[in-house]
């Protein structure tokens, strides 16, 4: 089973100074490519200098993560791919814990590690925590992340169970899976793109695994803050544009409840003077709006599935009932 991991940059000069020796050193075995996204400082050329193991792989334009990694891996041939972030640090043994989930069985097709904060490296990153599941509205939470808290890594999964989609930060997929859905859809450019093409994958009748046989460190924010209006905006928006494509219920009845919802959230930014992320809410359901007939044109050629969902609404669990930690949501739903 030959491995590649594919790391996107743009831009990330400093990031690869700090991020890629830990990923050359514990990636035995691994084919290393870095798919650059038309970066204009000089990553390229520190890249050639310090790491010519490395394999360059160059794209034209800056297509977000969705098109960049679509190009680039039109001319990755191993078994596997492994996408991984710049901001991230891997450790030793890191990619057996996924390559034993892939050996285990055919119908895997995408499986992340642990991945935990490098600033705060007890706890779990906001970006996967220890695996991704959406609510039957479609908004994303984690074993160890529920919107903003982030639970401490008390060995409380330390398991490798089934999820609903694997983060972008760190995503293993097989060749064959990723070709097979013709990849990331290009019009969510960045954010959410990854719960897309799993819950695609899940309609396929594929599974999704997290495990904690293998763990990283994420830096987070590397490339778009997560206090950037325009990652609020790409956020709300593809999440809508996910629900509208994959949905195997009616999903105008889900999108009017998130109407609702989602005004909801734009209020709360009101309050706190964040006029830019309240603004960035409207433009994202503009937006959506504007590409509904696109979605839905996608949605005739994908094949749906009835999905079970952990919970109805993570807001309520969260906002209402208080439930900060992925297992009182299991114990609650049981």
């Amino acid at each position: 089973m030959k491995v590649a991991v594919v790391i996107l940059n743009w831009n990330g000069k400093d990031l690869l100074k700090r991020y890629l020796p830990s990923v050359i050193t514990h990636s035995e075995n691994a084919k290393i490519y870095v798919a650059d996204n038309a970066s204009n400082d000089d990553s390229l050329e520190f890249l050639t200098h310090h790491f010519p193991e490395v394999v360059i792989l160059k794209n034209t334009t800056n297509s977000g993560f969705a098109g960049g990694y679509n190009k680039a891996l039109k001319y990755v041939e191993e078994d596997i791919y492994v996408l991984l972030n710049n901001d991230v640090e891997v450790t030793h043994g890191w990619l057996e814990g996924i390559l034993a989930l892939f050996k285990k069985s055919e119908v895997i097709a995408a499986v992340q590690p642990k991945i935990k904060s490098i600033h705060h490296p007890t706890q779990f990153d906001y970006a996967g925590a220890a695996g991704g599941f959406i609510d039957a509205l479609g908004y994303p939470f984690c074993r160890g992340r529920i919107f903003d808290h982030l639970e401490e890594d008390k060995g409380q999964y330390d398991t490798t169970e089934e999820i609903f989609w694997a983060s972008g930060a760190c995503f293993a997929i097989r060749k064959s899976c990723f070709r097979e859905t013709k990849g990331f859809d290009e019009t969510y450019f960045a954010h959410q793109e990854e719960i897309d093409l799993c819950w695609r994958l899940k309609n396929l009748n594929y599974s999704i695994w997290c495990t904690s046989e293998s763990e990283v460190y994420h830096q987070g924010g590397g490339t778009l803050s997560s206090s950037s209006p325009r990652k609020t905006f790409l956020n709300f928006r593809n999440s809508l544009c996910t629900l509208l494509k994959n949905s195997e219920k009616n999903p105008f009845k889900i999108i009017v409840l998130r109407m609702l919802l989602d005004g909801l959230a734009a209020i709360r930014f009101l309050t706190k003077a964040k006029f830019s992320h309240f603004a960035a809410i409207l433009q994202a359901h503009l937006s959506f709006y504007g590409l509904m007939s696109e979605m839905l044109n996608k949605r005739k050629l994908l094949k749906k599935k009835k999905q079970e969902f952990i919970v109805g609404s993570i807001v309520w669990h969260s906002f209402v009932l208080n439930n900060k930690q992925f297992s009182q949501l299991k114990t609650d739903n049981k």
